[in-house]
């Protein structure tokens, strides 16, 4: 059996209250109010009514003002009002029904109209409760659904950015400070005439974020005596090691393949992954493409990757200073680097160096690493 509705009958008529009581009790569970102050006090409580018999003329808070304050709390703004009054001009009831009532009955009251009326509006007011609470559900779900994906599209990229760290472990946290980098210049440029038209969105901020990863994904096909070889590459071994832009992308895109889908959210994935080595002015790989025919993205990842490969120390080569990097990048402003792109990193040396500090690679090289937190700020 489905509990009985709450009604708040509010009258300021100790007479008014005591017939409203006797008319309800069979049907519903009746509270009583004799003034708006202690309607509100019972509205706000742990058991609001679900329906509100409200008279208007009242001293102190007359029912208009009582509905006002009703309709404006988001705690009670969905419990249906009733006015009770002896006025009949229609420009009152215009006015309690523009303030938020559902509906009026005049006094002397019928009991049958009562009835008849309570019922329809609880009737109304059960729908109404079940599609909110359907409505809630759904959004609950959508935000659960949601969150699921983006945790899938984050385990999928550091899964495979996992692949290129496991085999080229020397790199270290490069990944975890390239992404970093990546976000601080895409927040800088955001409002720049060039990039504000891409990067004027905190949603494409944030996927550049976590595609930053998988740009050497590609390195999984490049074999170990050249991956991991300790000097500098004989120019065929340079040539297959150009393969591995090509390679990342093909990856991304046969797992897309195998899914039957192309996934939005690899996007920049791919442009990154394919195109991080390409330069300014052409000379770079694997198209040869120049200027703004390179994907921002992978712009982006460049000034990145180079400043973040300069300052690391490698089996061939021990990290530069911060400064000698700074100097290089400098140099490569207009023939390597996007120009503006250069004048970005340049602007936040500081936050360069304080993500190379949190995410240093080990403690083995411990002089290097406390310069880095000595200059971060």
């Amino acid at each position: 059996m489905l509990d009985k509705f709450n009604i708040l009958v509010v009258d300021d008529t100790p007479d008014n209250l005591i017939m409203m009581s006797e008319l309800l009790k069979d049907e519903y569970k009746v509270k009583v109010a004799n003034n708006g102050e202690k309607a509100l006090k019972i509205s706000q409580s742990q058991t609001p009514p679900d329906l509100i018999l409200l008279d208007i003329m009242m001293p102190v808070m007359d029912g208009y003002e009582v509905c006002r304050q009703l309709k404006a709390n988001p705690q009670t703004q969905h419990i249906p009002v009733i006015f009770l009054t002896a006025k009949t001009d229609a420009t009152d009831e215009t006015k309690g029904l523009e303030i938020g009532a559902i509906d009026y009955i005049t006094k002397p009251i019928n009991p049958a109209i009562l009835m008849a009326r309570v019922k329809t509006h609880l009737d109304i007011k059960r729908m109404q409760d079940f599609l909110r609470n359907q409505n809630s559900f759904l959004e609950a779900e959508i935000i659960k659904r949601t969150r699921e994906i983006t945790a899938i599209q984050d385990v999928t990229i550091h899964a495979m950015a996992s692949l290129a760290e496991t085999r080229d472990n020397e790199t270290g946290n490069h990944i975890r400070r390239t992404q970093n980098y990546v976000r601080v210049l895409a927040q800088k440029l955001r409002h720049h005439p060039r990039f504000s038209h891409f990067l004027d969105d905190d949603k494409i901020i944030e996927l550049l974020y976590k595609s930053a990863p998988l740009h050497d994904i590609g390195k999984v096909g490049i074999p170990d005596k050249i991956l991991l070889k300790p000097g500098r590459f004989e120019p065929e071994e340079f040539e297959v090691m150009k393969q591995h832009p090509a390679l990342g992308r093909s990856a991304i895109l046969n797992a897309e393949y195998e899914l039957g889908l192309e996934v939005p959210f690899l996007k920049y994935a791919k442009e990154i992954a394919y195109a991080h080595q390409e330069k300014w002015d052409g000379s770079g790989y694997p198209l040869g493409l120049a200027g703004d025919n390179i994907p921002i993205s992978a712009r982006l990842m460049a000034v990145a990757d180079v400043y973040d490969a300069l300052i690391s120390r490698r089996v061939y080569k021990e990290g530069m200073s911060h400064e000698q990097a700074v100097q290089l990048i400098i140099e490569g402003r207009g023939s390597h680097f996007d120009p503006d792109i250069t004048d970005a990193f340049l602007e936040l040396q500081d936050d360069f160096i304080a993500i190379a500090a949190k995410f240093w690679d080990s403690d083995a090289d411990l002089a290097k690493k406390a310069e880095y937190l000595k200059n971060a700020k």
